[in-house]
């Protein structure tokens, strides 16, 4: 049985620059190259069957009398759900199956240039899918925590193929950060959002992209701007879902006076909720990730509601967290362990660059 360890050791020939699964110390089929490969999910039965011994074993922690629901946390019976379903209904290979069929998916291995101090191969994994115009436009399409490639799978049709020509077309590249999905996570410290913008941008000059406009959230809008702004020739626009601009002392005073508007008060009131009750998780990423991927890399379901926990105030309609869609997120962390991907928010907050918006809540 093959089970993701913190630190594997890597017996690695860099100079050939091809790497297996067995070299990776991963828990899926895959080989990585200089040249570009298809790549096709297929996670090792081992990894599954322990998988599930792990979900069975779970260790649940009994709520407090007269608690509200997600005061603490999410409480036993969202755990006890997901544990369920996953022990006794979630086919992993169905997911499997249907990831495959409705993503072309390939793998690689890029370097991150001069601009970084990383100056170890990068191993990737990436969707990419062409549009048959002639006018489509190369879109870089980079997901966040704890999200992964999977963002791109409902989208990936209506962007490269729009109903008519007045609307654009794209060119749609989604890699996986390394670390998330199935980019094998880093193996030394170091990685963070400025080295993730450069390993994209190599990744797109390969794929023969030399200019590229950009979209990107959460984590992903972070690499997006660092890219940016160290290789302007090559990014040419981008939108950002993960508009923050901090509420300035003057905006404050105006709130506290009663002289903002109703959707001022919202954004100011938001704000001020994430960065005091919902940051947690956020600060402890970028501060102690080793010491949080150590309980999290053994316990699946502790995985799955750390996640849940994450994402669950980001939509108003609870229905679109469904148990299979929980643990889909949740495998796209738990296969490769969860560190690579914790460790992105130390990483990222180690470089002080100017970025248009205050977004580090260290």
């Amino acid at each position: 049985m093959r089970v993701f360890s913190l630190f594997p050791l890597f017996h690695l020939h860099i100079h050939a620059l091809r790497l297996t699964a067995h070299d990776l110390g991963l828990n899926f089929d895959a080989t990585f190259s200089e040249e570009i490969r298809l790549f096709q999910v297929s996670v090792h039965n081992s990894f599954l069957q322990y998988t599930l011994q792990k979900v069975t074993l779970t260790r649940f922690v009994e709520d407090q009398e007269n608690q509200i629901d997600f005061a603490d946390g999410p409480p036993k019976q969202n755990a006890t759900a997901v544990a369920s379903y996953w022990s006794s209904e979630y086919n992993w290979r169905k997911i499997e199956t249907d990831i495959n069929s409705a993503l072309q998916q390939y793998t690689t291995i890029v370097r991150t240039g001069p601009k970084t101090n990383y100056t170890d191969p990068i191993p990737l994994h990436f969707v990419h899918h062409k549009s048959p115009r002639s006018d489509a436009i190369p879109l870089l399409f980079v997901h966040g925590w704890p999200g992964s490639f999977l963002e791109v799978e409902t989208l990936v049709l209506s962007l490269t193929n729009p109903p008519n020509n007045s609307l654009p077309a794209f060119h749609v590249v989604a890699p996986s950060i390394p670390g998330y999905g199935f980019s094998p996570s880093p193996r030394k410290p170091g990685f963070g959002y400025r080295q993730a913008g450069a390993t994209f941008r190599a990744l797109m000059l390969k794929l023969g992209y030399e200019k590229y406009v950009f979209q990107g959230g959460d984590a992903g809008d972070f690499i997006n701007r660092y890219a940016a702004i160290d290789f302007p020739e090559n990014v040419i626009s981008g939108l950002s879902n993960f508009w923050i601009v901090p509420p300035n002392d003057h905006d404050l005073e105006r709130y506290h006076e009663g002289k903002t508007s109703e959707d001022e008060n919202y954004v100011i009131e938001q704000y001020r909720a994430f960065t005091t009750t919902g940051w947690a998780y956020g600060h402890l990423q970028q501060t102690r990730p080793l010491k949080l991927a150590i309980g999290l890399t053994d316990s699946p379901v502790g995985l799955a509601m750390w996640i849940y926990d994450s994402v669950r105030g980001g939509v108003t309609d609870q229905s679109v967290w469904t148990l299979e869609l929980i643990i889909t997120w949740t495998m796209m962390h738990w296969i490769n362990g969860p560190y690579g991907a914790f460790g992105l928010y130390k990483n990222g907050a180690l470089v002080r660059f100017p970025l248009s918006a205050n977004v580090c809540f260290s």
